[in-house]
């Protein structure tokens, strides 16, 4: 698949993204969308006050604009007057959280200038995380791949994105879908950029070896999690 731009939400299924994983991408605007019993969906209110019912224990939550989530299994989004994207991973079974809005500046250094937050990481190493990028005007970033796909969100400001085959101008509510492994970079003039990025994997995160609860457990001066004969071998 080639890189794809979409300039606005269109209400609906929009794109599979590979046959291996089939995750899929689909926006609200204006009225609900059906989620289906199927894996995990992530989503990201871009508009409005929209109201995210949760099957499971017949739960609904309203949510503003900035605010995202993580829904296993089934349930609905949406509402008169308000947007927003969704990735469901149909493979992954996550956790249900809801967050947000997201913050003004990220706490972590990324490449160029630029900075992120972390908004929804992944439960274990490997798994699929949503986050927070913001550029201050005046960048001009490496170009650069990742070795999976992007969908990625404008929220607030503009720049543009350049590839080999061209460069697409980035204003609040484009979203792009970049494939794995193609080449481009950001860049922003007088403005500064702030997008929201879905990543379908991850190679940082915790194990059944390392997490806080595991290494800060103490037993005779020693980490638990340097005594493999005490660890939980079996996992649900």
């Amino acid at each position: 698949m080639t890189l794809q731009i979409y300039q606005q939400l269109t209400h609906g299924d929009l794109a599979k993204f590979n046959e291996q994983a089939p995750d899929s991408f689909m926006a609200w605007n204006g009225e609900s969308i059906q989620l289906p019993d199927t894996g995990t969906h992530f989503g990201f209110v871009y508009s409005g006050h929209p109201v995210l019912y949760r099957s499971a224990g017949l739960q609904d939550y309203k949510l503003h604009p900035g605010m995202y989530f993580s829904l296993p299994g089934e349930g609905w989004v949406g509402g008169k007057d308000s947007s927003g994207f969704l990735v469901t991973c149909p493979a992954f079974r996550g956790v249900f959280l809801i967050g947000g809005a997201i913050e003004s500046i990220g706490r972590l250094g990324y490449i160029d200038g630029g900075t992120d937050n972390v908004l929804i990481p992944p439960i274990m190493q490997g798994d699929p995380c949503l986050n927070a990028l913001y550029f201050p005007p005046g960048v001009d970033q490496t170009a650069h791949t990742h070795p999976s796909y992007r969908l990625i969100i404008v929220v607030e400001g503009s720049g543009e994105c350049e590839t080999p085959d061209g460069t697409t101008p980035l204003q609040p509510g484009v979203t792009i879908f970049i494939p794995a492994n193609s080449l481009h970079k950001f860049r922003t003039m007088e403005d500064k950029l702030t997008v929201v990025c879905f990543h379908p994997d991850s190679d940082t995160g915790f194990t059944h070896t390392d997490h806080p609860m595991l290494k800060r457990t103490i037993v005779s001066g020693m980490s638990a999690s340097n005594l493999p004969e005490i660890q939980t071998k079996a996992f649900m």
